[in-house]
């Protein structure tokens, strides 16, 4: 199952070092996020412990939103030791996404 991310634990769930996160920033009226969010649900399940993939309400949580510029969703980010190291804003398949992760992963 996808992580949860949130304005409150976003620091020290996607930010911390040694990690890589994937955070699908959604909402609930937003049809091409909920497209989205069975490939979200999959990579989550196949990475398990070594990525840490989630979702973040951008309605529920403005303050993440914002420091990104997160203006279109579905946006997904790729953070590396709390970085942003790629971005992608828009639908996508499951094997750009599997590109883009594999790429930072070391």
């Amino acid at each position: 199952m996808a992580f949860e991310f949130t304005d409150v634990n976003f620091q020290e769930t996607a930010l911390s070092e040694n990690t890589v996160a994937v955070v699908d920033f959604w909402a609930e009226w937003c049809g091409p996020c909920r497209a989205i969010t069975p490939i979200i649900e999959e990579l989550a399940s196949e990475y398990g412990e070594k990525v840490k993939v989630g979702k973040l309400n951008v309605d529920n949580n403005p303050e993440v939103s914002m420091k990104y510029g997160v203006r279109s969703i579905p946006t997904i980010l790729i953070l590396k030791n709390g970085e942003v190291v790629d971005k992608h804003v828009g639908m996508t398949s499951k094997k750009v996404l599997t590109d883009k992760i594999n790429a930072h992963l070391s």
